[in-house]
């Protein structure tokens, strides 16, 4: 299906209305990907196509199964097709990439501005999607994530990889077995953003960069060095600080671990030091209250907070029969000896293992089933994260509605939970 230029949230709710009358949902399954009587279907018959590949993206490259990469840097494109070997096609449109029909699935290593649009997008061009954490830069953006999952009946893994971790995997089975007792209070910690010095001036992007193309749904401004590729983090309007990196990691965790999955805060409230110059906008320190209900307990992001392990971020899970630390997030999970130690007595919760985070992507391509971070959690996270950098920009508390997703009376908080998009560039 050729993916349309010009695709509005209206237009897609359209859709989702018009079909949710008949079959849940639209399945495009090559059967090659899926095997047929007794022939195998092992990974690499699924053709990969690998969108933002600068960065963490350069990661998903698979030699074997890579068949297309997109990246609007020249210079990214280049060492990626080095790295995949063969003859891939090389794009700057992601669209043009998402037209081919070949194309079983994509990765989406962009910076975060751009995972939404093109995890939609790719949705509606039958790919299934593993997208870099957090998932989305809008709540709009992730319900608009979420519908096109649904309606196209596609697997979407978000990047959140601490959840394959061992050290994950045996926290969470220790926490669901009660050997915390009930938890009212989850406090995470981090050390806090960098700051700019301000010293760089906006200038001429290079040859390799399209910059217009890196901008995309984002709103016009000048190139500077100190907003492209990793250090769009530091920028509210592309990534929003180690709250929404490492954040989306240690928060969706946490959300694993107290079976949280399904459901949101309802309130937010969040503090932080501006920065004093220079390009970067994010707060230098943070800190960030989140109240959940039904069951009752607190969750707090505090850069920089009280540094547990020797590790430089973490959580630590507070019952009322013990406690639990679980450092990192990410790939590099760490958690306490009792818990690495802890045997499931019969009859007790016993939790999925990953067989690692791209892989359980790729096993449930074949199997349809949902990953283990599919996009409703992931989505989740994310809004943990928008909520508390909106809470910050405001300096307010919100009451949050996690059902309705709408900040209760507060119609300028309401009005930041979506952005308008830019030129051909928006939902």
């Amino acid at each position: 299906m050729t993916i349309q230029r010009k695709t509005t949230r209206r237009v897609f709710l359209a859709r989702t209305t018009a079909a949710a009358g008949g079959v849940a949902a639209f399945q495009f399954v090559p059967s090659r990907v899926l095997g047929r009587q007794d022939e195998a279907a092992p990974s690499d018959q699924i053709v990969l196509g690998n969108i933002g590949v600068g960065g963490r993206g350069s990661a998903f490259l698979r030699p074997g199964m890579t068949a297309a990469i997109c990246d609007v840097d020249d210079d990214h494109l280049k060492r990626a097709a080095e790295r995949v070997r063969g003859n891939p096609g090389l794009y700057k449109d992601y669209r043009d990439l998402l037209d081919r029909k070949d194309i079983d699935a994509v990765t989406i290593g962009t910076p975060d501005h751009w995972h939404g649009i093109m995890t939609v997008h790719a949705c509606e061009a039958g790919k299934d999607v593993y997208v870099e954490k957090p998932a989305c830069k809008t709540i709009e953006e992730g319900q608009a994530m979420v519908e096109a999952a649904n309606l196209y009946a596609r697997v979407v893994q978000v990047g959140s990889q601490g959840r394959s971790t061992d050290a994950a995997y045996h926290a969470c089975q220790y926490i669901r077995n009660g050997n915390l007792g009930t938890i009212r209070k989850v406090t995470c910690w981090h050390y806090e953003n960098p700051k700019d010095d301000g010293t760089t001036p906006n200038s001429t992007s290079p040859p390799s960069l399209d910059w217009d193309k890196w901008l995309g749904p984002a709103r016009s401004m000048p190139y500077n060095s100190q907003k492209v590729h990793f250090n769009f983090r530091w920028l509210l309007d592309f990534g929003g600080g180690q709250i929404r990196d490492r954040g989306a990691h240690v928060m969706s965790v946490a959300l694993w671990l107290m079976n949280a999955d399904h459901t949101g805060p309802v309130s937010v409230e969040a503090t932080g030091e501006p920065p004093y110059k220079g390009v970067w906008d994010c707060p230098c320190t943070m800190n960030v209250i989140y109240e959940f209900k039904d069951p009752d307990w607190t969750m707090t992001w505090t850069q920089p907070g009280e540094k547990l392990l020797d590790a430089p971020f973490g959580a630590k899970y507070w019952g009322d029969k013990d406690t639990l630390i679980v450092t990192g997030g990410d790939g590099g999970c760490g958690t306490e000896e009792k818990a690495m130690k802890y045997q499931v007595p019969g009859g007790g919760v016993e939790v999925f293992k990953s067989p690692g985070h791209f892989q359980n992507w790729l096993d449930c391509i074949r199997t349809r089933e949902k990953p283990l971070m599919h996009i409703e959690a992931g989505v989740r996270v994310a809004n943990l994260c928008i909520l508390g950098n909106i809470s910050y920009i405001l300096g307010r508390k919100l009451e949050w509605d996690p059902v309705k997703e709408i900040v209760k009376n507060d119609d300028e908080a309401n009005r930041m939970l979506f952005r308008p998009g830019r030129g051909e560039w928006y939902l």
